[in-house]
């Protein structure tokens, strides 16, 4: 029997909101010093429960639960606005990262597993939703190449500053995500 471990949970969800802590929010916009921090932490999580943790050339974190075919993915994003709130989007990810450790503990051997992604720039601090356009194949390089944030950065500048250039792009496999979940909290 698959059992979610409540007070793990909870742990790590109070881990990620020390990440950019602002009073009683966060500021983790995408590519700064706390967001690339707290993707960083999770690709640590992740292999710990188990999952091949990447993270690609646009800050997305994927874990894959090795030796299956089939999964269903469960995730969100961990970005924020500036000063936003501790649990958006955070909860989604840290939702399917407790599910993913549960059944992997409850269920090794299980034929269909549970992938674990953590969009990036979702709060469109450079382009709005790009890390989950980008895992669908949506964003074209003309897109990202006029991309910037409200202080006229780059985009570009901001994945070279994040050390990301050059890294395989992760992507929505039709044939192995069989479903996506994303517990969501504004």
């Amino acid at each position: 029997m698959v059992q979610i471990d409540d007070k793990r949970l909870l742990a790590d969800l109070n881990s990620l909101k020390e990440f950019g802590r602002c009073g009683t929010g966060v500021d983790r916009t995408a590519f700064t010093s706390p967001d690339m921090a707290t993707r960083n932490w999770l690709c640590g999580r992740l292999k710990e429960a188990g999952l091949e943790a990447v993270m690609d050339d646009v800050g997305n974190v994927l874990g894959s639960w090795p030796g299956v075919s089939r999964t269903v993915l469960i995730g969100s994003h961990i970005d924020t606005v500036p000063k936003g709130g501790w649990l958006d989007g955070a909860l989604g990810v840290v939702y399917g990262l407790e599910i993913a450790r549960a059944c992997r503990l409850a269920l090794p051997s299980s034929p269909t597993g549970v992938d674990v992604i953590s969009f990036q720039e979702e709060e469109g601090s450079f382009l709005p939703l790009m890390g989950s356009r980008a895992f669908c194949g949506e964003v074209s390089d003309a897109e990202m190449d006029g991309a910037a944030d409200a202080a006229g950065r780059s985009l570009r500048a901001a994945i070279a500053e994040a050390g990301l250039e050059g890294r395989p792009r992760a992507r929505l496999d039709p044939t192995r995500h069989g479903a996506f979940l994303e517990a969501h909290i504004e």
